[in-house]
């Protein structure tokens, strides 16, 4: 029985343990939190930081193969196990690149990867000298997620809203659309896409108000996106699970925006829109088996389950029973005892074959479904 060890215990761990089920593997988990979303589904839970070089070295020397959920992890310890056989996924090259965005930038263009024009910016008095670049976006180099560490810089006013810090300057791009497609690379080379999904967007509050998949793209542009994506992963020359996000502009030019070396967002609608979900592929990529089918079951649309705005403690979740009586609707609840506004605590996914009931059905789930505290 392989031993695979995950880094990181939150609800992307917590998903992939529950597709393990599927497989005789031995599962471990390194967290610092002890009541984390997966620490009850593996089986050994090891306390410890996952930054920190000697907790993820001693976890990892005795396991077949190690993945993450994050991107903050100490990869200097990864390395050192990757160096003594351990299978890491993706390779600890890959990782490098892609957990800085300066690195990740220079890679698209070293390898000829459209994405926007961009400036390397060392501190907020070296931003202040590229007002001629604006309206931009600012992006730190090490340590953004989830939409941190990310602030538009429309005008020489907002300069001081930039970080302090190594961080990529970034043309603003005029969006018509934002995709992400997930890209499956085993070690055999073996290489496996999931249909675009889209990121429909409120144009009041410019929020992710939700997803759909397969996206609504006219063929050529969705051509082009799946051979950029495909180009993408296969240059990090590493097997693993890429999500790689892009944009459609104005003029129907596809520009990469960046890639997640791991199970995503993205892709969560693929737990019961598709044959094989994303989680289920990193298992198999993990095990080193073939490559699962991405094809769409029936489309599908996401919505997030966010915190709502001032409401922090235990989480009470109002409007639950009223979702869970829709059909075609299924509700994933990370686990999470706590709420704050924008914590991530689930998501719903809703499958038709019908785009305008997706969007309806979305809308609905949106309104009817409110984390709030005891």
């Amino acid at each position: 029985m392989q031993k695979i060890g995950i880094l990181g215990g939150g609800q992307l761990g917590r998903m992939l343990l529950q597709a393990a089920a599927n497989y005789v593997v031995e599962t471990y988990i390194l967290e610092n939190d002890e009541n984390c979303p997966s620490a009850h589904l593996c089986t050994h839970f090891v306390k410890g930081d996952i930054r920190d070089y000697d907790a993820v070295y001693n976890f990892g020397k005795n396991l077949d193969a190690i993945t993450i959920e994050i991107e903050s992890v100490n990869i200097d310890a990864l390395e050192a196990l990757e160096k003594e056989g351990v299978r890491v996924y993706p390779r600890t090259s890959a990782l490098r690149t892609i957990k800085n965005k300066i690195l990740q930038k220079e890679f698209y263009k070293e390898h000829s990867i459209p994405s926007p024009q961009y400036i390397v910016t060392q501190d907020l008095q070296d931003l202040r000298k590229h007002t001629d670049f604006l309206p931009a976006v600012h992006k730190i180099g090490e340590g953004g997620y989830d939409g941190k560490g990310v602030q538009i810089i429309a005008s020489a006013s907002d300069l001081e809203k930039g970080f302090d810090a190594p961080s990529v300057l970034e043309k603003e791009v005029l969006i018509a659309k934002e995709i992400a497609i997930t890209v499956a690379v085993s070690d055999s080379k073996e290489v496996a896409l999931y249909p675009p999904a889209e990121m429909v967007f409120d144009p009041q509050f410019n929020l992710l108000d939700f997803q759909i998949s397969p996206a609504r793209l006219v063929k050529d542009i969705e051509w082009k996106a799946e051979a950029i994506a495909r180009k993408v992963a296969l240059e990090f020359k590493s097997p693993g699970l890429f999500a790689v996000e892009m944009f459609l502009d104005t003029n129907n030019n596809v520009w990469v925006n960046e890639t997640a070396p791991r199970v995503h967002n993205s892709g969560h609608h693929t737990i019961e829109a598709n044959y094989c979900s994303q989680f289920d592929m990193l298992w198999r990529i993990l095990l080193q088996l073939p490559l699962g089918n991405t094809e769409p079951i029936k489309a599908s649309s996401i919505v997030n389950l966010l915190g709502a705005e001032g409401f922090s403690g235990t989480a009470k979740y109002e409007g639950l029973d009223e979702v869970l009586k829709m059909s075609n609707v299924f509700v994933h609840l990370y686990g999470k005892e706590t709420t704050k506004p924008g914590r991530k605590m689930g998501h719903v996914t809703i499958l038709s074959d019908d785009y305008p009931e997706l969007t309806f059905r979305a809308k609905q789930v949106k309104q009817a479904l409110k984390i709030v505290s005891e």
